[in-house]
C-alpha cells in the first residue's frame, strides 16, 4: 500500500492542560500510538510548528500557518511524497494499521478525492481521513480566503464515507476516541 501518513501535532492544547503529543497514556506517548498506526505508510512525518525529535520522523511546520487544521493539511498535501495522505491528529490512539489499510482499499475503488469514516454520532472524522493531493489547491484556496472549516472537505462530489456500523464492527467502539482532557482517555 502506497500512501503518505502525516500526524497533525499543532494544536495548543489547551483543554489538555500539557502538550498532548507527548502525554503518555499506556507506557508511551500519544503521537506514539498514532505514528505506530501509520506504520503502513510508506512515509511519515509530523506537521507541526515545534520541534518532536523524540519521534525519529522529519516535523513539517505549516507553509500557510493560521488555519487551525486546514494549515496542517494544506502542509500535509504540500509535502507528502505520495497521492494518498493518510491525516490524523496526534490524539486518536486508536487509529490501527488495519483501518488505514481499510481506507485506502476504498480509495482505490475510484471516483474520489477524500475518504473518512463517520463516527458514532453520525459525523465525518476528518482528523481520520485519506486525502488525495489534488486537493492541495483548493486547500490552499479555502486557506487563503478565510474558509477554514476542515469539515467542509467532506461535504459533495469526490468523498466516499465509510459508515460507523461497518468501522465498529470491524475496529470496536474506541476506534475515534480522542483525547480533548486527561480524563478522556482514562475512561476508556
Amino acid at each position: 500500500m502506497t500512501y503518505s501518513g502525516a500526524v497533525l501535532a499543532g494544536g495548543r492544547s489547551r483543554r489538555f492542560g500539557t502538550d498532548k503529543a507527548r502525554f503518555i497514556w499506556r507506557g508511551k506517548p500519544l503521537l506514539a500510538w498514532v505514528l505506530e498506526g501509520l506504520e503502513g505508510a510508506a512515509e511519515r512525518f509530523i506537521v507541526a510548528n515545534r520541534p518532536y525529535p523524540e519521534f525519529g520522523v522529519p516535523v513539517q511546520p505549516d507553509l500557510l500557518p493560521g488555519g487551525d487544521s486546514l494549515s496542517g493539511l494544506h502542509a500535509a498535501l504540500a509535502r507528502a511524497r505520495w497521492d494518498w495522505v493518510a491525516v490524523a491528529a496526534c490524539d486518536l490512539p486508536y487509529l490501527t494499521r488495519a483501518y488505514w489499510d481499510h481506507l485506502y482499499t476504498e480509495a482505490q475503488r475510484g471516483g474520489v478525492r477524500v475518504v473518512a469514516g463517520v463516527g458514532p454520532e453520525g459525523f465525518p472524522e476528518p482528523l481520520a481521513a485519506l486525502y488525495h493531493r489534488s486537493l492541495k489547491e483548493e486547500v490552499e484556496r479555502r486557506l487563503r480566503s478565510g474558509q477554514l472549516r476542515l469539515g467542509r472537505l467532506l461535504e459533495g462530489e469526490g468523498v466516499r464515507l465509510v459508515p460507523w456500523a461497518v468501522l465498529e464492527a470491524r475496529f470496536g467502539p474506541r476506534l475515534f476516541t480522542n483525547a480533548n482532557t486527561p480524563g478522556d482517555l482514562g475512561a476508556v
